[in-house]
């Protein structure tokens, strides 16, 4: 009786990894317009293409909720972070991999106020 309930416990495992796994693959293909699938299987040069394109996408979403933005969706943005984080492990890039975001000038700190002028009484 033991082995059953251990192989009904194998199955809703494995349907529910399909499951999510299908999730994944919808809802990357929704958002992004790229099937998941083909960029996983992807040659270097186009899955480096992929990655800063979807690495974009996270950019975006992520300043649409500093922003507060009405469009903001933390589920997508959610989803978006974890197909990145899949297909750079997918292509053997780090967490840290090199951004083209990095290079731009625009995200250096910006220089200090100037000192308020202020009444000596």
């Amino acid at each position: 009786m033991s082995a059953l309930v251990e192989e009904t416990r194998a199955f809703k495992a494995r349907k529910s990894a399909l499951e999510l796994d299908a999730t994944r693959l919808v809802a990357f293909r929704l958002l992004c317009g790229i099937d998941l699938s083909d960029a996983l299987a992807a040659k270097p040069g186009q899955a480096a293409e992929i990655i800063i394109r979807v690495e974009r996408l996270v950019e975006r979403e992520r300043l649409k909720g500093l922003r507060r933005h009405w469009a903001y969706d933390l589920n997508r943005h959610i989803a978006l972070k974890q197909a990145l984080d899949q297909l750079r492990q997918a292509h053997g890039r780090l967490a840290h991999w090199h951004s083209p975001a990095e290079d731009r000038p625009w995200k250096t700190r910006r220089r200090p106020k100037a000192p308020s002028k202020s009444v000596i009484a």
